[in-house]
């Protein structure tokens, strides 16, 4: 797979906005992180105007938290509301901070579970999921883990560039793929390559199947055991948090689901549902809950969301 090669089309003057925005990311991203840990209280207000994204939020709170309070889901939306203004000051970080810097900011803990399948001669999927902190944890990752990944391609052109350039800099030799490419992830597994990997997108019915997810019935991919068994590989899962006060991060690799696959896609499938569930309740305010994870519904089931 070749790395991805600068277009000189990206410096038509109608993206000249898109790479003045970029530099103004970078020189942000030069200052202190405890200044930065607060200044997502400025975005929020921006934030709170996206009335789809404000909707798909709180109703996927009330869905997965239905014993909490009114009161309590509202603290909770804040949270989640600062965690994912903040992604956008620690995206800034993952990509233009230099890997010295970046150390400092967290511990990782479990990397022998991915030494292990190395010397095994075993690829894994990183199982991970969509923490507003995805991509600084990302970054810290690939200081310990060289891996490749897979992202979804942006609209955005400059973004899209950018996205896959500095994604692959968090593990040199890696690379960063389409989701769609999924020849090349196969590939990849059996070659003995970690992937990262988060399943925890409604991708339509076509793909996936109901499984309970937070007690809703939630369409669901099988992929990750259907990889997990045409590459050979393991399933390693991988989650990061961001701690209190600006203090940083702790990233854990887990010990590798055992038994995995089981053959059984709805197992399979509610498996992975299962570990997520129990990650997210440890920092619920720190996922993206901005997203339709609800979106498919089974058949004869109106949809959740006001306005989809």
């Amino acid at each position: 797979m070749q790395p991805p090669v600068f277009n000189r089309r990206l410096l038509a003057p109608r993206h000249w906005p898109a790479w003045v925005g970029v530099g103004i990311w970078f020189l942000i991203a030069q200052l202190p992180y405890k200044l930065q840990y607060y200044l997502p209280y400025l975005v929020l207000p921006w934030l709170r105007r996206n009335k789809k994204r404000m909707n798909q939020a709180e109703t996927n709170l009330r869905l997965c938290f239905p014993s909490l309070t009114e009161f309590e889901r509202k603290e909770l939306l804040n949270e989640t509301l600062y965690s994912t203004a903040m992604a956008i000051f620690e995206t800034g970080i993952a990509w233009f901070w230099p890997k010295w810097r970046l150390r400092r900011l967290y511990t990782i803990s479990g990397v022998e579970h991915v030494t292990q399948a190395q010397e095994e001669g075993k690829g894994a999927l990183l199982l991970s999921m969509h923490f507003t902190t995805l991509d600084i944890g990302s970054a810290m990752l690939g200081q310990y883990v060289n891996y490749d990944g897979m992202y979804r391609p942006h609209n955005n052109a400059v973004y899209d560039y950018m996205q896959k350039v500095r994604r692959e800099a968090y593990a040199p030799g890696g690379t960063a793929f389409s989701r769609d490419n999924v020849r090349g992830m196969i590939s990849r597994l059996r070659q003995g390559r970690m992937i990262w990997y988060a399943p925890d997108r409604d991708l339509g019915e076509k793909l996936s199947i109901f499984v309970p997810f937070f007690g809703v019935q939630t369409a669901t991919v099988t992929a990750t055991g259907q990889f997990a068994r045409m590459g050979r590989a393991k399933v390693i899962p991988f989650t990061q948090k961001r701690l209190p006060h600006g203090k940083g991060y702790e990233l854990v690799i887990h010990p590798p689901f055992e038994d995995y696959p089981s053959g059984d896609d709805y197992q399979d499938a509610l498996r992975v549902n299962q570990f997520m569930e129990s990650e997210i309740n440890k920092i619920p305010g720190q996922y993206f809950w901005a997203q339709p994870r609800f979106k498919t519904r089974p058949e004869n089931e109106p949809s959740v969301y006001e306005d989809l």
